[in-house]
Order: C-alpha cells, then sequence, then structure tokens
C-alpha cells in the first residue's frame, strides 16, 4: 500500500495545476515514504483536462479522475478518498493558495498521535469583506452548532488517516463539515496554522451564496451527528412540547367555559390549542416513522452504531470464526 495520497479537485484552474504539481513534486520527494497525487477533474471546461493528461503522462505517480460533469467540490474529494490508496490522505486546494511545503508539518502532527489535522488559514490572501467575514462567522456558527471547535472550516489543507476517510460518506455540500462528521467516530483532532497565499490566476468559485446554504447543510450536519441513531428524542420531544401547551390550553378553556360559563366560539387561542395539539401528534408520528427508516437503514446497510479506534489482542469471537 502507498504511504501517502495527495487528493485535488480541480475546476477550471488551468494555469495553476503545472506550478502546484512542481512544488508538489519538490517537497514529496524530500520525504521517505511512497507517494501519489490524484487529481479530480471536476468538469472543467478550460483545458484543465489537457495539462492533467501532459502532467499524468510523464510522471506515473500522478492519478487523474475525469468527472463527467461538474459536480462540486465534495463530490470531487469522495471521489479522490474512493479512488486513492495511501495510508495517509492529504487533501488540498488545486489553485495554488495551499503551500505544499506544509504537508510534512501536518504529517509530523499526525505522527503525534492525531487521527486528522486541519490546516487553519491564520494570515487569510482573500478579499476581507466579501471572504474572510462571512467566513469567520460561518466557522463561529459552525463550531457552536457541532461542538467541534476549530478556527478554519473552510481549509482544504488537511490530513487524514485512511481509516478515518474511510468512514466518510460525502454528499450535498458537505466537504466543508468533514471535521464535524469524522468527530462522530471520536477522532483525534488538531489544527495548525498553514501558510496562506494570494491567488496567482484565475478566479475563485466561492460566492456569497454560501451564507445561504452554510445554515441548510449545518441543519443536515447536527441532526445527522446528534439524533440519526435516535430521531424519536428530537421529533417526539418537539411533538410532547407542542402537544403538551396545547393540551394546557384546551384544558383552561374547558374550566373556563364550564365554571364561568365564557363563550368558545368567538377566541383564537381555542384554534391555537388545537392546532398545537395536532402538531404535537404529527411529530410524534413522524418521530416513530423516522426511528423505523433508521432501524431499516443499519440493518440493510450493517450499519455500526458504533466505531472501534483499535483492539489489543483477539477476542473471542473472533478465535471462534477462526
Amino acid at each position: 500500500m502507498i504511504d501517502l495520497s495527495i487528493i485535488l479537485p480541480v475546476y477550471n484552474e488551468k494555469y495553476n495545476l503545472l506550478p502546484l504539481y512542481k512544488e508538489l513534486v519538490a517537497t514529496l520527494n524530500d520525504l521517505d515514504c511512497s507517494y501519489e497525487i490524484v487529481f479530480v477533474d471536476d468538469g472543467s471546461n478550460d483545458g484543465s483536462d489537457q495539462i492533467l493528461e501532459e502532467i499524468r503522462s510523464n510522471d506515473l505517480k500522478v492519478c487523474v479522475i475525469e468527472l463527467r460533469r461538474n459536480f462540486g467540490q465534495t463530490a470531487a474529494l469522495a471521489a479522490g478518498l474512493h479512488h486513492s490508496s495511501g495510508v495517509v490522505i492529504i487533501t488540498m486546494d488545486a489553485d495554488g493558495q495551499n503551500d505544499p511545503a506544509d504537508i510534512p508539518m501536518l504529517l509530523a502532527q499526525l505522527e503525534r498521535g492525531f487521527d486528522m489535522v486541519c490546516g487553519w488559514r491564520h494570515d487569510r490572501k482573500d478579499d476581507y469583506w466579501l471572504r474572510q467575514i462571512p467566513s469567520r462567522i460561518a466557522n463561529r456558527l459552525i463550531s457552536w452548532t457541532t461542538d467541534v471547535k476549530l478556527h478554519d472550516y473552510g481549509c482544504t489543507l488537511r490530513a487524514i488517516r485512511r481509516e478515518v476517510a474511510d468512514e466518510l460518506h460525502l454528499y450535498g455540500e458537505m466537504h466543508r463539515f468533514i471535521p464535524a462528521i469524522a468527530s462522530w467516530i471520536g477522532v483525534h483532532l488538531s489544527e495548525l496554522k498553514v501558510n496562506h497565499r494570494p491567488r496567482a490566476t484565475g478566479k475563485s468559485k466561492y460566492g456569497l451564496s454560501r451564507l445561504f446554504r452554510v445554515p441548510l447543510d449545518l441543519l443536515t450536519v447536527k441532526f445527522l451527528l446528534s439524533y440519526s441513531g435516535r430521531p424519536i428524542q428530537l421529533f417526539g420531544g418537539i411533538g410532547f412540547i407542542s402537544g403538551g401547551f396545547g393540551l394546557l390550553i384546551l384544558v383552561w378553556l374547558a374550566v373556563d367555559k364550564l365554571l364561568f360559563g365564557h363563550p368558545l366560539a368567538d377566541r383564537p387561542i381555542l384554534l391555537l390549542g388545537i392546532l398545537m395539539v395536532l402538531a404535537g401528534v404529527q411529530f410524534v408520528t413522524i418521530g416513530l416513522l423516522a426511528e423505523m427508516l433508521a432501524r431499516t437503514y443499519h440493518e440493510s446497510q450493517k450499519k455500526p452504531i458504533y466505531a472501534v479506534r483499535n483492539i489489543l489482542g483477539r477476542s473471542s469471537k473472533n478465535i471462534t470464526e477462526s
């Protein structure tokens, strides 16, 4: 098995690829390990594919994966993880803003017992108002919601052990939440300050639309991390609260009608009480249905509800099977 895999999603980075490749090779050749460089062409239409084919033809350590169209960075990273074979995986952007010279530092930190090391672009070279401010807000929101405290969730430069990468099931736009997703299996996580360079050519693929997508993706991640194995506790809890308040309203109105003779027909709070009771019943029903779906998913996919870091010795089950 190869010691190190470098995964780079590529989308319209024609003029950045060759300089970045040369920097990568210079850094990796100084390391005492075997390696591969995996470029994932995410449907580029600027001629990036031709540059990658040229690089591949001159270096057998390079692998180029060409996707049929632009699926997005999450899909490109997932393809790279699936087709790579390194014991340790380095992910980084192909725009040249991540510095390959930081790779040895990430690997050294990984050797100290961590499962994942994330880069922190502490001195970013991006536009302050359009890139840095929204990113800081998003990082604080994600850290607060997921309880995984990082300064920079948007930095693609990361070092990941193979056993952790194999447990990552990415879809949608979950690439920015990889540390949070990995936290479910109890990774030992570290964050290091890395060099961030200004973009030499081309333009950024990110815009202010992230401000609207991040909260929605964050809701999905929070549900998956906290309630995917016990959805009844989320929906049932909301249902009991809603139904409880609705029932209190209806009891109070019944007492008010029977003891004091106040009419109910012209009181909107009656409709509110009925609505809250019905909503409570619906939430509990949704929770039960979600429990059935979760049970079907775990049993049909044989998805474990735990993650093993290591086994010292052989269990009696393994001995019996042998």
